[in-house]
C-alpha cells in the first residue's frame, strides 16, 4: 500500500460517492435553471482582499482558516473559503451591474482549514444561488422556495426544517448593536477570550459563538424583534407572507445571525438532526452592501449555498451507475464490425463498451461482472448473414436483429 494518502481534510470522489456527489449537482442545477438561474464559474483562487472584505478581518474564517499565499509575483492570493465574493466581483469586472437582476448558480470547491469531522472537510464542495439586483422580500422567498425545491428533489425534505429570522435594516441593526453592547459589557468578564474581542469590534458575532460560557449569556441577550423599524417590519411581514403563498413551511428562530454590516433582513437556515452537530445543509441571507465592498454601486442581494457532502449523507440511495450494453465479438475477424457497431451505440446515446482481450467466454462474464443490459455477439456467421445476436442478460433471452438495426433497437430498449 502506497505511503501517499490524501491530504488530511480532503477525500476522494470515486464510484459511489461521486455518483452521490453528481446526483446533488445535477439536481441543483436543474432545479435552479427552473427558477431562470444561469450558471457561473469563477475561479478557485482569487486576490486576498476578496475574502477579506466580504467575510470581514475579524471573523474566523480570515483570521484563522483561509489557505492565503504569496505568488512568485508578489501577490496575495487566496483559495476561495466561499462562493458569493467571487460571483460579486465577477459581476463588477464584468460590467453586469447596469444588467440587473443577475440570477446565478453555481457548483464546485470551497478551501478552510477546519478540524476535520464528519460532514466537514479542508476541501468540500458547495452548490450556491445568487439572486442580484432584487430588494422585494419576494425574491428572497424564491431563493428559499428554491432551496426547498432542491432538497425536495433530493428526497430529503422531510428530513430538514427551514428557519427563519430577520436582521432587520440598517436602522434597525443600529439600535439593537447599541443594546448588544451595553448588554454584554456587563457581562464581559463572564464572556470567552474571543468574544471579549468581538465586543468591541463586530458584537452581533458573540451570538453565533459555540462557547459554553457564551450561550448561556446569548439566551437571555437582547433580540432583534424589539428594535424593528417600521420599513423592517413590513419586509419581514412580506417575507413571511410571500413564503405561505409559496408553499414553504418554516419556524423562526431570533438566534440565526449574520456578523457584517452589509448582511440584513433575511437570514435562514436548512437543518436537520440526521447529521449532529453539522446539523445546517443549507444557509444564506440578504447581503445588501457586499457589491458595492466590491467596486460596484450598492446593489441588493440574496443568496445561498449548500454542502455537497452533507446533502449527499442524507441522501437515502445512491444513484445508480449506469448500466451499459457489451459487444462480444465471437473469433479475430469479427473486430472491425464490432468496432462500427460500438460507435454507432454510442451515436445513439447508449452506453457501450468491449473487453480489449479475452475469448468470448471471458468477454461474456465480463459483461455481467459491469452490469451491462445487453450483450452483443458478432461472429462470422453473423457478420456474413448482416446480423447480430442480442442477448438481454436481465431477462435471458436472445434475439437476431439486424447489424444497422442493432443501434436503433438497443436504444429504444435501453432506454425503456
Amino acid at each position: 500500500m502506497s505511503s501517499l494518502q490524501p491530504v488530511r481534510g480532503t477525500h476522494d470522489l470515486i464510484g459511489e460517492t461521486q455518483r452521490r456527489h453528481a446526483h446533488v449537482v445535477e439536481t441543483a442545477r436543474r432545479i435552479a435553471g427552473l427558477y431562470g438561474f444561469d450558471e457561473w464559474a469563477t475561479p478557485i483562487f482569487e486576490d486576498t482582499r476578496v475574502f477579506a472584505r466580504s467575510l470581514g478581518d475579524t471573523s474566523d474564517v480570515v483570521s484563522k482558516e483561509m489557505y492565503s499565499f504569496e505568488d512568485r509575483g508578489g501577490e496575495s492570493l487566496t483559495l476561495r473559503p466561499e462562493g458569493t465574493a467571487g460571483v460579486c466581483r465577477a459581476l463588477v469586472t464584468n460590467g453586469l451591474t447596469q444588467s440587473l437582476p443577475q440570477k446565478v448558480f453555481y457548483a464546485g470547491p470551497m478551501f478552510r482549514y477546519e478540524r476535520p469531522q464528519k460532514g466537514r472537510y479542508r476541501q468540500f464542495h458547495q452548490i450556491g444561488v445568487e439572486l442580484i439586483g432584487a430588494a422585494e422580500p419576494l425574491a428572497d422567498a424564491e431563493a428559499i422556495a428554491m432551496g426547498r425545491d432542491i432538497l425536495q428533489a433530493l428526497g430529503i425534505a422531510d428530513e430538514t426544517v427551514l428557519e427563519l429570522n430577520t436582521l432587520g435594516d440598517a436602522e434597525s441593526r443600529t439600535a439593537w448593536r447599541a443594546a448588544l453592547v451595553a448588554y454584554f459589557t456587563e457581562v464581559k468578564d463572564q464572556l470567552s477570550e474571543d468574544s471579549r474581542t468581538r465586543l468591541e469590534r463586530n458584537p452581533l458575532r458573540i451570538l453565533d459563538s459555540k462557547a459554553p460560557q457564551d450561550r448561556a449569556l446569548v439566551a437571555d441577550a437582547p433580540m432583534i424583534g424589539a428594535f424593528l423599524t417600521d420599513d423592517a417590519r413590513a419586509f419581514w411581514d412580506g417575507l413571511r407572507s410571500a413564503l405561505d403563498l409559496l408553499g414553504v413551511p418554516f419556524r423562526e428562530n431570533p438566534g440565526i445571525v449574520r456578523g457584517l454590516d452589509y448582511y440584513g433582513h433575511t437570514a435562514f437556515e436548512f437543518v436537520t438532526e440526521r447529521l449532529g452537530a453539522q446539523g445546517t445543509v443549507l444557509a444564506g441571507g440578504r447581503y445588501d452592501g457586499l457589491v458595492a465592498e466590491m467596486g460596484g454601486p450598492r446593489t441588493p442581494a440574496i443568496g445561498w449555498a449548500g454542502g455537497i457532502e452533507r446533502l449527499s449523507m442524507l441522501l437515502e440511495a445512491t444513484p445508480p451507475a449506469p448500466r451499459p450494453v457489451a459487444i462480444v465479438p465471437l473469433g479475430d475477424t469479427a473486430g472491425g464490425v464490432s468496432v462500427t457497431l460500438l460507435q454507432a451505440l454510442r451515436a445513439n446515446g447508449v452506453r457501450a463498451e468491449i473487453a480489449y482481450r479475452g475469448n468470448a467466454k471471458r468477454r461474456l462474464e465480463r459483461a455481467n461482472r459491469i452490469g451491462a443490459t445487453h450483450a452483443v455477439l458478432i461472429g462470422e456467421d453473423e457478420i456474413a448473414r448482416g446480423v447480430a445476436q442480442v442477448k438481454a442478460l436481465d431477462e435471458g433471452s436472445q434475439a437476431e436483429i439486424a447489424l444497422d438495426a442493432v443501434a436503433a433497437y438497443l436504444a429504444g430498449a435501453v432506454r425503456g
